[in-house]
């Protein structure tokens, strides 16, 4: 069985409420995966999305025009390397010049390149860190300005139980992904102080500006495709759960942090991971 089988819900429905209406939704590797679930789901309560990809042009089309269909309002597609740190200043101006604002970044991009330790080159290091860490900062830098004149936001990164596990083979991966623990708690804080310096802190009518990150375990998702049938069984067994993430699961829990009702909420990490980070 593929694991793209594994109890793939594509078409959580179209539309079944307003809580982000009008609210404008950039999520980074976003036409593809957990991110293409994301933006499904921020759709499904009538936010506007924007998708950012890394280069397959056909692909990002596609999913454009099915989105369109489905959802019965055009999403944006923006092609960026998130490993420039100008290329992620110009994506953030791009979505905010088709859209006239920025709510809510997710920061859903990311790569592996797995190696030993004692094998990987600095390259391999290099290029996993600057996709998956440094672009969420220069993406995060670039929103939050955006952000912080407006008085309101929601950033939301994507990271991973390795980031809390550690993996054989998967140091930069690891590293990459423990880093946006440390980015995440700063911005935090530094969203907050940013509200309370301008006097929008204690705005009674206001959502705040929040900062989070949620952290995946295996997800069914075609990035696990490669891996052979017999590791599969061995890393489901690690699994408390005892079966795959769905990536609508990890894209709910983005939801709601997106969403007005977490505006509580600052700072933390959310584990969505069948239970691997106990």
């Amino acid at each position: 069985m593929s694991v793209l089988d594994i109890n793939q819900d594509d078409n959580i429905a179209a539309r079944v409420g307003d809580k982000l209406k009008g609210r404008v939704a950039f999520v980074t590797g976003g036409t593809r995966g957990i991110g293409a679930a994301i933006c499904r789901s921020l759709a499904s309560q009538g936010a506007i999305l924007a998708a950012g990809y890394g280069g397959n042009d056909e692909a990002a089309r596609k999913f454009r025009d099915a989105f369109a269909v489905t959802y019965h309002t055009p999403v944006s597609i923006h092609r960026g390397n998130v490993a420039d740190p100008g290329d992620c200043r110009r994506t953030i101006d791009e979505v905010i010049a088709a859209h006239g604002r920025l709510d809510i970044l997710v920061n859903n991009a990311g790569i592996t390149i797995d190696r030993a330790v004692l094998k990987m080159a600095d390259d391999e290091w290099f290029k996993v860190l600057n996709v998956n860490l440094s672009g969420a900062f220069f993406l995060s830098q670039a929103a939050l300005r955006h952000m912080a004149e407006r008085g309101s936001g929601r950033i939301v990164n994507v990271s991973s139980v390795i980031g809390e596990t550690g993996n054989i083979g998967q140091a930069n991966y690891a590293a990459s992904k423990s880093g946006l623990f440390g980015l995440t708690k700063t911005l935090a804080r530094e969203a907050a102080f940013l509200l309370a310096r301008s006097g929008k802190l204690s705005d009674p009518e206001g959502i705040g500006l929040t900062v989070n990150t949620v952290t995946p375990g295996f997800t069914a998702t075609e990035m696990l495709e490669h891996i052979p049938d017999k590791v599969m069984e061995k890393i489901i067994a690690q699994i408390p759960l005892g079966r795959l993430g769905k990536p609508e699961e990890v894209a709910r829990v983005v939801h709601f942090l997106a969403a007005d009702a977490s505006s509580y909420i600052t700072g933390q990490v959310w584990g969505v991971n069948g239970g691997m980070d106990m």
